[in-house]
């Protein structure tokens, strides 16, 4: 007796057997397939998604003043780092596990992410009423606690997760463009109606509910509440080492916020949050190449040689857009503040400059922790985490005390260069045939020449114009992407390869 084959599968590919449907579709249409198909999938849905998000970060920042983005700022900051603490692995571990119930297990699952988040929910009511009473400032107590109108929401989106773990992607990505979709729809018209931060917040809840609501109606499994003491026990052994990394990451970010309003107050705020939804834009294909293989690196976790080989290609791939793009920040910022966002924003210049370039470094090795989650080894990354909080706090937070929004830069880059060598360490004990300078330098050299013929082109520079500005950044561009088909092209010609044959190479089962 046949089945059909999943909604998303091309027609020319076998359906699973009715055992596998749940618990194995990856080994059954292969690997490979999925993971080329996958990444395709993930480049144009995260492309756009981050796409859209920046384009509505621009237009809110031209209709919002540098203190009603600094109010939005300390929000995120406390409320957005204070949720990697929910994010504790729930969802890594339900894909990293192979049960023979799936059902059984999303519910087990479903039931410790109500648990976790109905914590989180008390503690983030607590937290934003300190947060408020801390910084003198009432009016962050309404909108903190609306967005907290977003945790049920997440709790319902939960069934995406089955979805990312067969690596039916195609039908993930549908469920969940809604949100952004709704999100920039409802914020832009607010903030153009005038609304000032509460467009972000109204955006937010709005774009959040709308995509649970057509999330839970897809769920291909029934949402029970199924507590077992032994799989929160699984699931805490997993978890808390990422529970500590959270830990460090809301250190960095709530010192670096509580010291910029007091030093610098609410504008220096915005100026941080700004710079650091820039640069985010750097980090896209390092997600895409993660997001796609981490099921399939679950699948192989067992198999050395081709973890290393998925490594060493997801990495580099993502050094080839993320270091062009770090330091075209680095390059064309005093541009876009002078004729795009306006000189209320030129004390930010120098801090978005060091953070693209903070952005470029951060991708040696950005996708290592994927690996050691899949292993079911989370204490390195907890260790990476905590070194790398301590030296923010040394340095970073007096930097900025001793010169503004630039020591702060400053401090945050060495920082990021104690936790890219962390990382390093444990790459090469997981990898021992990992060669960062060989592997890097690949991957670097094609941004030198393009940041070099620009930099000599505005030696003979005269009165800068838009037109100027634009055609420096598209001699960038040419220059980065000729050298790069030239030093990468054995690795794009073999990623072609994967795009035009889904059986080709990837991954093997």
């Amino acid at each position: 007796m046949s089945t059909s084959p999943p909604p998303d599968a091309p027609d020319d590919v076998p359906a699973p057997p009715p055992e596998f449907a749940d618990k194995a579709p990856v080994e059954a249409l292969g690997l490979r397939r999925r993971a080329a198909r996958g990444m395709l999938i993930n480049a144009v849905f995260l492309a756009g998604l981050t796409s859209l998000g920046l384009i509505k970060g621009f237009i809110v920042a031209a209709f919002l003043s540098r203190s009603d983005y600094g109010v939005w700022g300390l929000l995120v900051v406390t409320l957005g780092t204070l949720g990697w603490l929910k994010q504790i692995g729930v969802s890594d571990r339900y894909v990293q596990q192979q049960d023979d119930d799936q059902e059984l297990a999303f519910q087990r699952a479903f039931t410790l992410e109500i648990l976790f988040s109905g914590a989180f929910f008390v503690l983030a009511v607590v937290v934003v009423g300190l947060t408020a009473l801390l910084y003198g400032r009432s009016e962050l107590l309404a909108p903190g606690l609306a967005l907290l109108l977003t945790i049920p929401a997440y709790i319902l989106q939960s069934p995406l997760w089955v979805f990312y773990k067969r690596m039916e992607f195609l039908r993930q990505r549908r469920l969940e463009v809604l949100e952004p979709i709704v999100g920039f729809v409802v914020t832009v018209g607010l903030a153009i109606a005038g609304a000032g931060y509460w467009s972000l917040i109204v955006g937010m809840v709005a774009g959040a509910w709308a995509g649970a609501l057509a999330i839970l109606q897809a769920s291909p499994y029934q949402l029970a509440f199924r507590y077992e003491s032994g799989t929160v026990r699984q699931y805490v052994s997993f978890s808390w080492p990422l529970a500590v990394a959270g830990v460090g990451g809301i250190i960095v970010a709530q010192s670096s916020i509580i010291a910029g309003s007091a030093v610098l107050g609410l504008a220096g705020v915005g100026s941080i949050t700004l710079a650091s939804s820039i640069v985010l834009y750097t980090t896209q294909v390092d997600q895409i190449v993660s997001q796609t293989l981490y099921p399939a690196i679950c699948a192989v976790a067992d198999q050395p040689e081709l973890l290393f080989e998925s490594f060493a290609k997801a990495n580099r791939l993502g050094l080839m857009w993320g270091v062009p793009l770090g330091v075209a920040i680095a390059l064309f910022t005093p541009d876009l503040v002078d004729f795009g966002l306006g000189d209320r924003w030129r004390p930010a210049l120098a801090l978005i400059q060091i953070f693209g370039l903070i952005a470029a470094a951060d991708q040696i090795g950005a996708n290592w922790d994927d690996y050691y989650r899949a292993r079911a080894d989370t204490r390195p990354i907890a260790v990476v985490s905590i070194v790398t909080m301590f030296a923010c706090v040394a340095t970073a937070i007096p930097l900025m005390i001793v010169d503004g929004l630039t020591g702060f830069g400053i401090g945050m880059a060495f920082a990021a260069a104690v936790g890219i060598a962390g990382r390093i360490v444990y790459l090469i004990r997981l990898f021992p045939a990992f060669g960062v300078l060989r592997h890097s330098t690949q991957a670097i050299l094609p941004t030198i020449p393009a940041a070099v013929i620009v930099l000599v082109l505005r030696q003979f520079d005269g009165h800068r114009t838009p037109a100027l500005a634009i055609a420096e950044a598209a001699v960038y561009l040419l220059v980065t992407g000729a050298a790069t088909l030239y030093v990468e092209r054995p690795l794009l010609r073999e990623v072609k390869g994967y795009l035009r044959d889904p059986r080709g190479p990837i991954l093997s089962a």
